[in-house]
């Protein structure tokens, strides 16, 4: 299902392209609409399968388009680390670039600094606050949170909050909450005492449990672990190695493509490519050259990975680290189809190894990193740790919507 079928606003909608989104993952199709109806829901997804923009974006969407208090906290996003408070903050900064909806990361482990800001966020209004349960029952004991207008709840990881002994945190939390509210619970596994506190916290919810798909076997997966600047030259030296008869190469943004697409035509390779700013007749026609071999490589967004049946390929690169998990599995299962094998490359610059071992986490097993040739020169070593960031879409004492530069 197309972003673009779920009634979006198009500044919602404009976000969405800006980060590369096309087609929702099963989580998202499932989840989005029945958010967007206003039913609570409790979920079981693992973190990989797109639940963030499952919940943001439906969130989001509410804010935009009905009436709400502009200085009072309208959403709050539990989470159990700072490290997922602030991977979500950095989803939603991009989500909500061209929208005015405001947002803050509340965690510990800053200096004084950070906690003024966040007093102030949390005292004059703001839209959406991602915090963990600790951070915010520091604030909440001061007494100048504004939790009156607040219409949306949601638990994330609610599971491992459980685990790590939040459970009165979170309760004490609600306490301070409208009882009429929308609650969000989106958990990896279901135990008994997720399902009871679940029935203190959620009105008639809706059940949706995701079960993540796996790559086929054949598929061999290898990840090379570089700078962004040796990416280019190593999809160059990679598509020379061997004749490969059709190879698909993914990139995260369409500006990727088109940069990766120059230099592989100046270096004389069959390539042309795929994304949301060429018109319908000219994307059918590439897919045409491409499935009768007339075109040996295909570089695209994933507007190509989910939906197209093109069997036959050799060689899947992901030249970006994909969004997610299922990204990740629509775009490697474009090879090794009808039981054929295929093997499948993925670059992971520096800034790119925390989401590509969020990926391994879900496969349930690393990749196999491969040598990177010696006349490349030195690499980054594959280290992955959680990316420091604060802020969230509109972050707050910071600027606004507008366009990129």
């Amino acid at each position: 299902m197309k972003f673009t079928e779920f009634g979006f606003d198009e500044r919602i909608l404009e976000g969405i392209d800006s980060m590369g989104y096309d087609t929702a993952t099963p989580v998202q199709e499932q989840v989005m609409i029945p958010i967007l109806q206003g039913k609570d829901i409790i979920a079981s997804a693992q973190t990989g399968t797109g639940k963030t923009a499952a919940f943001l974006l439906p969130l989001m969407n509410k804010i935009v388009t009905e009436p709400h208090d502009e200085h009072l906290i309208n959403a709050m996003i539990i989470v159990p680390t700072r490290e997922l408070a602030v991977q979500i903050a950095q989803s939603m900064e991009g989500l909500s670039y061209f929208t005015s909806v405001s947002s803050i990361a509340v965690y510990g482990g800053g200096d004084g600094t950070s906690f003024t800001t966040e007093k102030k966020a949390l005292s004059s209004g703001v839209d959406v606050v991602i915090c963990t349960p600790g951070r915010m029952i520091a604030h909440l004991n001061m007494g100048y949170v504004k939790m009156q207008a607040l219409r949306y709840l949601v638990l994330d990881e609610a599971d491992r909050m459980l685990d790590m002994g939040f459970h009165d945190d979170i309760m004490k939390i609600i306490s301070f909450l409208p009882k009429k509210r929308q609650n969000l619970l989106f958990s990896a596994t279901m135990p008994m005492k997720m399902r009871e506190m679940a029935r203190k916290i959620l009105h008639n919810p809706l059940e949706i449990n995701i079960a993540i798909s796996k790559p086929p076997e054949q598929i061999v997966q290898e990840a090379f672990v570089v700078y962004e600047s040796q990416k280019i030259p190593l999809v160059k030296e990679v598509l020379r190695r061997k004749d490969f008869q059709s190879v698909i190469v993914f990139c995260s943004k369409k500006q990727n493509v088109k940069q990766l697409s120059n230099e592989l035509k100046r270096a004389n390779f069959s390539i042309e490519e795929i994304h949301s700013d060429l018109d319908q007749l000219k994307r059918e026609q590439v897919l045409l050259d491409f499935r009768n071999k007339k075109l040996k490589i295909l570089v695209a967004t994933d507007i190509l990975s989910r939906g197209i049946d093109i069997e036959d390929i050799d060689l899947v690169i992901n030249y970006d680290v994909p969004n997610d998990g299922e990204d990740y599995i629509h775009r490697i299962g474009r090879t090794a189809r009808a039981s054929s094998e295929g093997t499948a490359y993925t670059f992971i610059s520096e800034k790119e190894q925390q989401k590509f071992a969020q990926i391994e986490a879900l496969l349930g097993h690393p990749v196999t990193k491969a040598r990177v040739p010696e006349q490349f020169g030195a690499t980054p070593a594959y280290n992955p740790r959680p990316a420091r960031a604060g802020g969230g879409g509109k972050r707050f004492g910071g600027g606004g919507g507008g366009k990129r530069r």
